[in-house]
């Protein structure tokens, strides 16, 4: 269902019953709160049953309660300011344990990702890359560790790869000046995203470079630019992202690439242990026996 939740219920508010309109002006008036109510515990809120919360879901066109609530919840990571974000966290967090419940939870996130990623758009993301003449890889503010971690690893497989630094926007477009045709780059964004890795996105595109996305759902901005789209499942954790379903998914493309690139990789390994040798990168354990 692409129209917003929002709209959805303002525009059919007068085609709703008593009940329905309850829940509805609820929903406008405190959605950050609604989206993460049980059916049950939105219908005590305002004061009708749980079948009737049901069968307002359905009468938005939604596939039961569950599939609305998620509509709401992606509707409104973007919008959430931090302050909200806390908010929000406190009621879902409640007296339970913290570490178990976020734990718990990135793993769900990784067992969803891996139910519901495109393995063909992974497969496809993966020839894209080890084709390129240049990678060029971008991620700002939370995405920018996954950026520095992709970074870090793409420049031991690959000859050109350029991580875009963006303490400005025109810093960005500076360093993707000479973007084109035979290059690709790696845009990563989770809500709330960034305009700056969007508009940087649209950039390349618009210069002939194969765009790969990874983000969190076909809502997120950079779905639209993307030649190919890898989603992994974030979550927010009170104002933090939780991005270990990301971090895995992109591990995996890593592993993918270096696979593709084995005989690269192992002379570059080669060359590499030598000078961490030489230079004493690492500390050595000496064996005790």
């Amino acid at each position: 269902m692409s129209k917003d939740i929002l709209s959805i219920i303002q525009t059919n508010m007068n085609t709703f019953s008593k009940g329905q309109k309850r829940i509805g002006r609820f929903i406008l008036d405190s959605y950050d709160k609604a989206a993460f109510m049980t059916a049950s515990k939105l219908g005590k809120t305002v004061n009708v049953s749980e079948s009737t919360v049901v069968r307002f879901a359905a009468e938005l066109g939604y596939d039961g309660y569950p599939a609305m609530q998620k509509a709401l919840q992606e509707m409104i990571r973007n919008k959430l300011t931090s302050i909200q974000r806390i908010e929000v966290s406190n009621d879902r967090i409640g007296n339970q344990d913290i570490l178990s419940m976020v734990m718990q939870s990135d793993v769900e996130k990784i067992r969803m990702t891996l139910e519901e990623v495109d393995r063909d758009s992974f497969d496809r993301a993966v020839e894209a890359i080890v084709s390129a003449r240049r990678i060029y890889i971008l991620g700002v503010r939370s995405a920018s560790a996954i950026a520095s971690f992709l970074a870090f690893y793409f420049n031991l497989i690959f000859e050109d790869v350029v991580h875009i630094h963006s303490t400005s926007v025109s810093e960005v477009f500076e360093q993707l000046l000479r973007i084109g045709p035979r290059d690709v780059i790696v845009g990563i964004s989770f809500p709330r995203y960034s305009r700056r890795t969007v508009k940087a996105m649209e950039f390349a595109r618009d210069r002939g470079a194969q765009v790969v996305a990874i983000t969190d759902s076909e809502t997120s901005p950079l779905t639209a630019i993307a030649a190919h789209t890898l989603m992994a499942k974030s979550d927010m954790a009170s104002f933090v992202d939780s991005l270990v379903a990301p971090l895995s998914l992109v591990n995996a493309l890593i592993v993918a690439l270096g696979r593709k690139k084995n005989s690269d990789l192992s002379e570059t390994f080669g060359v590499l242990e030598k000078i961490w040798d030489e230079y004493e990168v690492y500390e050595k354990v000496e064996d005790s026996f």
